[in-house]
């Protein structure tokens, strides 16, 4: 069972930046599963919305795709010293706010679609107002 949390989700301005975190916890690392083996992708849900998917980072580290609300402002990356994939947030704006979620497949190739991926983390809150 892979455990993932999320950080670095707060409060900031319009116009201001955040940089989230994905992670296996401890007790997924201490089994041996590290976030190399997995494509791992973003995803948002404002309350009384559906979960949006945002991108994903494919198991070779490419990137596969970015919704268009988010191109040119948000950039994912990965870390696999650290064993940790970032959402990188730009010029956020009050739409953007919503619980942010990562999620893990056990597969070469990620997506879109919310049903594929078989591990979720907990989410992380962000809030964007002045």
């Amino acid at each position: 069972q892979v455990q993932l949390v999320e950080s670095g989700g707060g409060l900031v301005q319009p116009g201001g930046s955040l940089r989230l975190s994905c992670t296996a916890s401890e007790f997924t690392l201490d089994l041996g599963f590290g976030l190399d083996v997995y494509s791992i992708g973003w995803f948002r849900q404002a309350p009384g919305k559906e979960r949006e998917a945002l991108t994903c980072l494919d198991r070779s580290g490419d990137i596969m795709y970015y919704t268009d609300s988010i191109k040119g402002r948000f950039t994912i990356s990965k870390n696999n010293a650290k064993d940790t994939v970032y959402l990188q947030m730009n010029n956020l704006k009050p739409e953007d706010t919503a619980l942010y979620y990562c999620a893990a497949r056990n597969s070469r190739f990620c997506g879109p679609s919310t049903s594929i991926y078989d591990y979720w983390g907990q989410g992380t809150q962000v809030t964007v107002s002045s």
